[in-house]
């Protein structure tokens, strides 16, 4: 599937503002800390944490200047939490000045992510994150 700028700059507007909907309500209510709700459908259906079970947790660690503890429940809230930021400060700019380097920063970066001396380390940093979370009983 071929995309376009506008396809994936409204993609990408979309999903940060879920996000820091999702971030807004996750830290201004006890959604998130009862365990009676689980919002992982990974988790919900199989009883095992995803790669990407505590990211929410890790990243409201973030913004609580909770650093060593953001690390310990998720090192992905970091990469999450870096990309909350970028993203919609690069997508501002872009449609200010009427340029596409995010788009074209995309494209090189799916470009490099489909080869696999990149692809395989990163595949396994995800599967070493995803035991990490499993044998830590996420």
């Amino acid at each position: 599937m071929s995309i376009n700028r506008n396809k994936l700059y409204t993609l990408l507007f979309i999903s940060c503002l879920a996000g820091y909907i999702y971030l807004y309500i996750s830290m201004t209510s006890n959604f998130i800390e009862p365990k009676s709700v689980e919002v992982c459908p990974i988790k919900f259906t199989t009883n095992m944490p995803c790669p990407s079970c505590g990211s929410t947790r890790s990243v409201i660690s973030i913004v609580n200047g909770k650093f060593s503890d953001a690390l310990s429940i998720n090192p992905l809230g970091y990469i999450i939490a870096v990309i909350m930021v970028l993203i919609p400060l690069w997508l501002l700019i872009d449609v200010l000045i009427k340029k596409k380097s995010l788009f074209k920063f995309y494209i090189k970066m799916e470009t490099y992510l489909k080869k696999p001396q990149l692809a395989i380390p990163l595949i396994v940093l995800v599967l070493i994150n995803w035991i990490w979370n499993i044998t830590k009983g996420l």
